[in-house]
């Protein structure tokens, strides 16, 4: 049976900390199910005309989404092809919890996870950690995920191999 998360990310290779983490869990506890990634952020898309009409999400994700992180969430799916359907890449433009619960709703999530040392900010971006505190319909799921400063790798793939 296949069933939806989401995970709050700010599209840095550090919150790919948490998939890592709730994959290693669902694989311990040998979970049979097959999980719909959606890997999302908050994203103000503003109120220009030209911005509303000329930006599309590949061009937002051009803008938030390092390349680095597409090529480690690949190498994450790859390890647990058990317990990964797809992984999808998405943005929440909405800026009400009733747009978030519908969000939630047309998607089919049943689960949420988002660290609280994971903070959305920057380039458009917001967080959505209080829109899914919020929604009664999700079951939501704080990790802990701890944030090194001290990372040789950082920004690189290879952090991505760094056991937390």
């Amino acid at each position: 049976m296949a069933k939806t998360i989401l995970i709050a990310t700010d599209y840095s290779l550090e919150s790919l900390n948490i998939l890592k983490k709730i994959l290693k869990e669902k694989d311990a506890s040998e979970d049979q199910n097959q999980y719909n990634i959606l890997l999302t952020s908050g994203y103000d898309s503003g109120d220009s005309i030209r911005e509303l009409l000329f930006n599309t999400k590949t061009s937002i994700f051009n803008k938030i989404r390092p390349v680095e992180f597409c090529e480690a969430y690949e190498i994450i799916k790859n390890k647990y092809p058990h317990l990964v359907k797809k992984v999808i890449c998405d943005i929440f433009t909405g800026s009400f919890q009733r747009t978030f619960n519908q969000y939630v709703k047309a998607e089919n999530i049943e689960e949420a996870y988002y660290a609280p040392s994971i903070k959305s900010k920057g380039k458009g971006k917001f967080d959505l950690i209080p829109y899914i505190k919020k929604c009664k319909e999700l079951q939501s799921h704080e990790i802990t995920v701890e944030v090194r400063e001290s990372l040789p790798e950082r920004g690189r793939l290879a952090e991505i191999f760094v056991e937390v």
